[in-house]
C-alpha cells in the first residue's frame, strides 16, 4: 500500500503535462496482451506493470492545464477518507453494516439541505452521481404525479431547458415515459432558461391535457455554467402544482461560497435538489446526493426484504438508507465529504470554488479582448466556451474543422486537455476550470497553443477551400 501511494504521488508530483497523448490503437494492445489467468505473484511487478498500462497514460486533472471536463482535483482530507472507507468497506444500505457510517450520512444530508434552505422535514441520499440523482428525483416526482393527478405515463411530460443535462431525457426514457415526454424551452442570451417560455409551456400542456410532472431547472448548465432563473421559475411550479427539480451538480459549490451563495437564492423552493461534491467540492468520484424538501416522498423507493431491511425494523425505528436509494450495496462515500468538512471547513471548500470562478472571469476578459477568438457568453461559474476565428477570407469557412482540428491536435501533443462542444450547430472549444492552481498565464498558454494549432489547419487548407470539398484532417 505504501508503495503504491508513493508511486502515484511521484507521479502527480513530476507530471509535466496533464495527458501523454496515447491513443487508443497503441495502448489496447498492450492491455489486451497480459494474460489475466497467470498471476505476477509480486506487488512490485504488478506496481511495474500497472505504471506501463495505466499511470504513465492516466489524464490528470490535477494538473492545472487540464481543462476539459467537470473533474476536479481531490483535496487530501478526501484522499484520506476515501483510504479509510474503502478499507473497512462497509456498505451504506442498513444500520448491520455500517452502524455509524448510517448516522454520518444523515448528518451531511441534514446539513446539505440546511445549506439549500430546506426545513426539518427535509431528506435524501447520497448517489453515485448526477446522472443517479436527476433519475432518482424524477422518479420520485412520476410517482407523486400518478398518485395526485392519476395521470398516465403517455401522458406526463417533464421540462426543461434547450441548455439542460442530457440526463433528463436519459432519465425519462429510463421511467418510460417514452420519446416525446422531454420538452425544452428556449434559452436566453445568457444560456438561462426564459421563464415567459417556460409559462407558455405549462399553459400548452395544460391545455392539450398532458400533465407535467415537473419542471427541471437548472444550476450551472455544463457548458455555460449558466443559472437559470430559480425565484421565477419556482413561483411558475408553484401556481401550477408543479415539482420543481434543481440540477445543482455543478453549482451546489456555492452553497458554501461566502461571495457567491446569493446566485442560488430560490433553490429553497425546489422539491428536490442534485448536489455533486465530486464537482465543485473537490471529492473523488463518486460523491453526490439528491435532496428533497419533503422526506416523506423517499417512501416511492422503499421496499422491504426480510433478509435486509424487514417492516419490523423500520417500526423499532433502526436507521437504514436502503429505504430511500435506488441501490443496495453502496459505498460509505459520504465519509469523504465528512472528513473534507471536519479537517478544512465549508468556507475553506468555498473559498477554493471561488478562486476557479475568479479565474474563469479573468480568463473570459482576456478571450474577449483577444481578436483570434470569439467567446459566446460570461459564466457566472467557471466554464468559458469560445472559438479560434480565422482571418477573414477563404480561411474563414474553416472554422468549426480548424477549432475541431485544434483540439485533437492538442490532446495529442498531452501539453493540455480542453472540451468542446456544438453552439447552434457550430463548433466551439470550451475551458472548465475546477484548479484553484490554474494560473491566468496557464490559460494564456493554452490559448496560444490552440490557435496556434488551428492556424497551421487553416493555412495548410485555405488554398484549397475554394476549389474543393475540404475533409477534417486529423492530427
Amino acid at each position: 500500500m505504501a508503495a503504491g501511494t508513493e508511486r502515484v504521488a511521484e507521479r502527480i508530483r513530476r507530471a509535466g503535462r496533464p495527458f501523454s497523448g496515447v491513443s487508443p490503437e497503441r495502448l489496447a494492445p498492450e492491455i489486451a496482451a497480459i494474460d489475466l489467468e497467470r498471476p505476477l505473484h509480486d506487488h512490485a511487478a504488478a506496481l511495474d506493470e500497472l505504471e506501463r498500462v495505466y499511470l504513465r497514460d492516466a489524464v490528470y486533472f490535477h494538473h492545472p492545464r487540464y481543462l476539459a471536463h467537470l473533474n476536479c482535483p481531490v483535496v487530501i482530507p478526501a484522499l484520506l477518507g476515501e483510504a479509510v472507507l474503502s478499507a473497512v468497506n462497509s456498505s451504506l444500505d442498513t444500520w448491520d453494516q455500517s452502524a455509524g457510517g448510517t448516522l454520518i450520512e444523515r448528518r451531511l444530508i441534514e446539513w446539505t439541505a440546511g445549506r439549500i434552505g430546506f426545513g426539518p422535514a427535509a431528506d435524501g441520499v447520497f448517489t453515485s452521481g448526477g446522472t443517479q440523482s436527476n433519475l432518482h428525483a424524477l422518479l420520485l416526482a412520476r410517482e407523486e404525479a400518478h398518485a395526485i393527478a392519476g395521470a398516465v405515463s403517455s401522458r406526463l411530460r417533464v421540462i426543461t431547458s434547450e441548455a439542460g443535462h442530457f440526463s433528463v431525457r436519459k432519465a425519462a426514457n429510463l421511467l418510460g415515459l417514452g420519446p416525446d415526454a422531454v420538452v425544452t424551452v428556449e434559452t436566453d442570451a445568457d444560456r438561462r432558461m426564459r421563464p415567459e417560455a417556460l409559462a407558455r409551456e405549462l399553459d400548452r400542456c395544460r391545455r392539450a391535457g398532458l400533465v407535467v410532472m415537473a419542471v427541471v431547472a437548472t444550476a450551472g448548465t455544463t457548458d455555460f455554467g449558466s443559472i437559470d432563473p430559480l425565484p421565477e421559475i419556482a413561483a411558475l411550479c408553484e401556481s401550477a402544482g408543479v415539482w420543481l427539480h434543481v440540477d445543482a451538480a455543478y453549482g451546489c459549490g456555492l452553497l458554501v461560497s461566502r461571495r457567491r451563495r446569493h446566485l442560488l437564492d430560490g433553490i429553497e423552493r425546489a422539491d428536490s435538489v442534485t448536489v455533486d461534491f465530486h464537482k465543485s467540492f473537490f471529492q473523488p468520484v463518486s460523491s453526490s446526493a439528491v435532496l428533497v424538501r419533503d422526506g416523506a416522498v423517499l417512501r416511492h423507493a422503499a421496499h422491504h426484504a426480510d433478509y435486509l431491511n424487514p417492516l419490523r425494523m423500520a417500526e423499532r425505528g433502526i436507521p437504514n438508507q436502503v429505504d430511500k436509494s435506488l441501490q443496495t450495496t453502496r459505498r460509505f462515500d459520504a465519509l469523504k465529504l465528512w472528513l473534507t468538512l471536519r479537517v478544512m471547513g465549508p468556507d475553506a471548500v468555498g473559498e477554493l470554488f471561488d478562486e476557479v470562478v475568479d479565474r474563469a472571469a479573468a480568463s473570459y476578459a482576456l478571450v474577449a479582448a483577444d481578436p483570434r477568438f470569439e467567446v459566446v457568453t460570461r459564466s457566472p461559474l467557471s466554464t468559458l466556451v469560445f472559438r479560434y476565428l480565422p482571418p477573414e477570407g477563404p480561411g474563414r469557412k474553416l472554422a468549426d474543422d480548424a477549432n475541431l482540428y485544434a483540439r485533437e491536435a492538442l490532446a495529442a501533443s498531452g501539453e493540455a486537455v480542453v472540451a468542446g462542444t456544438t453552439v447552434d450547430g457550430r463548433h466551439y472549444l470550451k475551458f472548465t476550470l475546477l484548479n484553484p492552481e490554474t494560473t491566468l498565464d496557464d490559460v494564456a498558454h493554452v490559448l496560444d497553443l490552440l490557435a496556434g494549432h488551428a492556424q497551421r489547419y487553416v493555412d495548410d487548407l485555405a488554398p484549397l477551400a475554394d476549389h474543393s470539398e475540404v475533409t477534417h484532417v486529423h492530427p
